[in-house]
């Protein structure tokens, strides 16, 4: 074989007219793809369950090969489309009637904050980290924790968020980063780094909530929606 054999390269020695051909089975591909996508709805990425997510990336192999590999026909790519579509749809009957059917596959919502207070445990099983979910918090117009009440993670991935009314704002951490430094030796209310629990101190002592020694200023400055 010869190296740099831009023939090779470019079409690998098959004949010029095949790319009709791959013209061809791209479009039919897509016109597949578009009806398959059609019938498991119009949600977006974020709101895919995991179930659904598998499924596209499953389907991807199926529909790129035909496109382009000459020894890939049009016909098994239909059939596992077909497969695909009717499992989907018998899955997604049988999650409808079957509860635990759809704990399995698409999880359960988890809070990971209550009444302004993290759930650590919680947030720590839905391997979001803290400083993803504040993250979040902060395109919200979020400055501390005080002004959320509670945050749910669903199964799509996405988060629910309530707020505390203005006049119900309470100390909460502040999730900007740089925010909050605490000074030495001065009596301030704080909030623990790791759960956001509020107290009065004037030295690094182990929160009683989750036992560390980071803390911060607590806020308590409205949310401006």
């Amino acid at each position: 074989m010869e190296s740099f054999d831009l023939n090779r390269m470019l079409m690998n020695d098959l004949p010029l007219h095949f790319l009709l051909e791959v013209a061809l089975r791209t479009f039919v591909m897509f016109v597949v793809i578009l009806i398959t996508l059609r019938v498991s709805g119009k949600r977006g990425i974020k709101q895919l369950s995991v179930f659904e997510l598998v499924l596209i990336i499953g389907l991807g192999s199926a529909a790129g090969d035909p496109m382009f590999y000459e020894d890939v026909g049009l016909l098994p790519a239909f059939v596992v489309f077909a497969m695909v579509i009717l499992l989907y749809v018998l899955v997604t009957k049988i999650t409808d009637k079957v509860r635990w059917a759809e704990k399995l596959l698409e999880g359960e919502p988890a809070y990971l904050m209550k009444d302004g207070n993290l759930l650590v445990k919680e947030l720590e099983r839905s391997n979001l980290s803290r400083e993803e979910l504040f993250a979040e918090l902060r395109l919200l117009n979020v400055e501390h924790l005080g002004q959320v009440r509670t945050v749910v993670l669903e199964t799509s991935g996405e988060l629910s968020v309530l707020f505390y009314e203005k006049d119900d704002v309470k100390l909460g951490l502040p999730i900007f980063p740089g925010e909050g430094e605490l000074l030495k030796n001065a009596v301030t209310i704080c909030a623990c780094s790791n759960c956001g629990y509020v107290t009065i101190l004037n030295d690094a002592v182990n929160c009683p909530m989750c036992n560390e020694q980071d803390w911060r200023v607590a806020y308590n400055t409205k949310r401006v929606s």
